[in-house]
């Protein structure tokens, strides 16, 4: 079951309801603040990845699906989904103009804005991300299966001072103060909205966080060249998926961040559209698709040497509260991680 889109201000967070997806008529400007699917295109790194090729690799996979094609992959186009599955808050044109409102709300008021999940959830995520990371720090990596609980460290800062975060749509960039807070100290933002990356940084001055970087990118036609040890997505695969294109775009977000994870390193996704087994079935879809290029007989020997799948599953938060719906036990949101092999 899938999780559930909630106002960031209610205070019943985990409260069982019908799933539903937002439409267009049914967005609140109480709702824009969802952590965007990050970026355009100012960041200094430079590019590693072919654009083209990525538009042409993902258009192969959805080929072989049941998805529906689409014949312009940046497009923003306005026509109505006939399914009903796709919604403004795909689009990029809805996320500049409500960070352009969230700024000028700032510069006028001092207000942050809302946070995507609520300030709960981000509190979950942040502390539980760091337990995981000192954990693998230590060496002892945990089982899949098991709920690990993570003893207090004396000195867990110099632990966390070797990994290095980016926050995939950042939005306003609050995730990040969180994981400053736990003692992280090495952390960069991205969003594809240059109005988002305006008033995180405004947000993070104000509030003592200058330290956090912040950029203007796009994760699925990324210009980083940098690789980091621990990627963060709270929300930003959802608002992709909500594009018209959203299962090719779907499969070039998973191209792309597999590339900005450090080999040993972890993604973190926060989503309340996917269940923990539905994220873990779109990593083994990636993995199944880099073998089987990787067993093309034109392949490159660099191809070949890269059959490895590129993520395992690793862990998932489980303090989230559950229900019962249909038969099947589920929660409104689900924090997976997955470590790059």
């Amino acid at each position: 079951m899938a999780g559930f889109r909630l106002p960031p201000e209610d205070s019943e967070l985990f409260q069982p309801q019908q799933q539903t997806r937002p439409t267009p008529d049914l967005v609140s400007d109480d709702e824009r603040s969802v952590a965007a699917d990050s970026w355009s295109i100012k960041s200094e790194y430079g590019s590693t990845l072919d654009d083209d090729q990525r538009h042409a690799d993902a258009a192969e996979a959805l080929s072989s699906g049941n998805f529906r094609a689409s014949s312009d992959y940046n497009s923003d186009k306005e026509e109505p989904d006939p399914d009903g599955i796709t919604s403004m808050l795909g689009r990029q044109s809805y996320w500049d103009a409500a960070y352009a409102d969230e700024l000028a709300n700032f510069r006028e008021h001092g207000h942050s804005g809302e946070v995507w999940f609520g300030a709960d959830v981000m509190d979950v995520v942040a502390s539980w991300t760091k337990s995981l990371c000192i954990e693998i720090s230590l060496g002892r990596m945990p089982n899949p299966g098991d709920d690990f609980k993570s003893e207090p460290v004396e000195e867990s800062d110099k632990y966390l001072s070797g990994w290095s975060i980016l926050d995939v749509g950042t939005g306003n960039g609050l995730l990040l103060q969180e994981l400053a807070k736990q003692g992280f100290t090495d952390l960069t933002g991205v969003d594809y909205s240059e109005d988002a990356i305006n008033l995180a940084q405004s947000i993070s001055n104000r509030d003592g966080f200058s330290n956090i970087n912040f950029l203007v990118d796009d994760v699925l036609e990324t210009k980083l060249e940098r690789q980091f040890r621990l990627v963060m997505d709270k929300g930003t695969l959802d608002a992709i998926g909500l594009h018209p294109d959203g299962p090719l775009k779907r499969i070039m977000y998973w191209d792309s961040v597999s590339k900005l994870v450090a080999p040993g390193g972890i993604l973190v996704i926060t989503s309340c559209n996917s269940t923990k087994d539905e994220l873990i079935q779109e990593v083994l879809n990636l993995n199944q698709r880099k073998i089987d290029v990787s067993q093309e007989p034109d392949n490159s020997k660099e191809q070949e040497a890269n059959r490895e799948p590129p993520f395992r599953y690793l862990n998932h938060v489980r303090t989230y509260p559950t229900f019962m719906f249909g038969g099947v036990e589920g929660s409104r949101v689900a924090t997976v991680a997955f470590l790059r092999n």
